[in-house]
């Protein structure tokens, strides 16, 4: 019986189809083919914004196919793969791997985001990612503001075969977070994942919590947290950047992971980001499974947000 489930490229493909079609169907200068004019150049910037690159990458990308092409005859799969191009130039410098390097051992990863984001389940995707790499892996539940927050991930780190540290909804985040530094120490764990609260409603309260963290690891890794990686939820579309702006300020964000590209229009939000904040993209998730979350590919990527197959 053969197994007729998508493969991971084939979601990929699947979910940034509506962002490739709402690119297609704006670009409503190129029908066959025309003239690389100022008037097509622009349908092709107004269709990079619509579908969420913004107007920074946009304009980039305008800029760059005026200067290689104006004036020239060119058809739409040409059009196409020339957006491609310039879309995978400007995502090429950010696409970085998240990988275990630190000395001494653990290193630490704080992985934050607002509620809903994806965070949880990324956190657990992450973890999997290591131990397929024979990495030994702690996960600490330090979002203790919502008990559901802790259920969760303690469902996923017995799916994984983690172990966990917890502590009482309501409780210290600081507190979780220096046991289980003291316990990956100890037991020569790879890396500490961790979770955080995601509640953006009162920004200095979670400043201060996560501030406190940062206290706490000091004392024990002055190196830590290794990596502070913010989780997007790619339906957001440009909202998303409000978030980086928010959590660059209260958390020193490192990184970016998007989930949920396998049903929206807005995956072009990608670019955006690369574009406004250079900030590394490690990876990108397009289902709840496991294997679900894969390191970001930005070649593929920008073809698939093209529409080039």
């Amino acid at each position: 019986m053969t197994d007729s489930a998508p493969s991971w490229t084939q979601k990929l493909f699947g979910g940034f189809r509506k962002t490739s079609e709402r690119l297609a169907d704006n670009l409503t200068g190129v029908v066959g083919s025309a003239t690389l004019d100022d008037v097509t150049l622009d349908d092709v910037e107004d269709a990079l914004i619509l579908s969420d690159l913004g107007p920074s990458a946009a304009a980039r990308i305008r800029a760059k196919l005026a200067e290689k092409r104006f004036g020239l005859t060119i058809t739409e799969q040409e059009l196409k793969e020339a957006v491609a191009e310039e879309i995978a130039a400007i995502l090429r410098p950010v696409a970085k791997p998240l990988e275990i390097t630190a000395f001494p051992r653990p290193q630490v990863i704080l992985v934050i985001g607002v509620n809903g984001s994806g965070k949880t389940t990324t956190i657990a995707k992450l973890a999997h990612w290591f131990q397929e790499d024979d990495y030994g892996v702690l996960l600490a539940a330090g979002d203790t503001f919502r008990a559901a927050a802790i259920g969760q991930l303690k469902v996923w780190a017995e799916r994984i075969g983690a172990p966990i540290i917890t502590g009482p909804e309501g409780g210290d985040p600081a507190s979780i977070v220096f046991d289980a530094v003291k316990q990956a120490t100890d037991t020569g764990i790879d890396a500490l994942v961790v979770d955080t609260a995601g509640r953006l409603q009162n920004k200095r309260e979670l400043m201060d919590e996560l501030a406190k963290i940062r206290r706490v690891l000091g004392r024990l890794n002055p190196e830590a947290p290794h990596d502070v990686v913010l989780v997007l939820d790619a339906t957001n579309g440009q909202n998303a950047l409000s978030q980086i702006e928010i959590f660059k300020e209260v958390a020193g964000v490192t990184g970016l992971i998007m989930t949920k590209l396998d049903g929206t229009a807005r995956g072009g939000v990608l670019v955006a980001a690369a574009e406004q904040y250079g900030l590394p993209i490690h990876a990108i998730g397009v289902g709840e499974k496991l294997d679900d979350l894969r390191p970001f590919d930005p070649d593929l990527v920008a073809r698939v947000i093209a529409g080039v197959a």
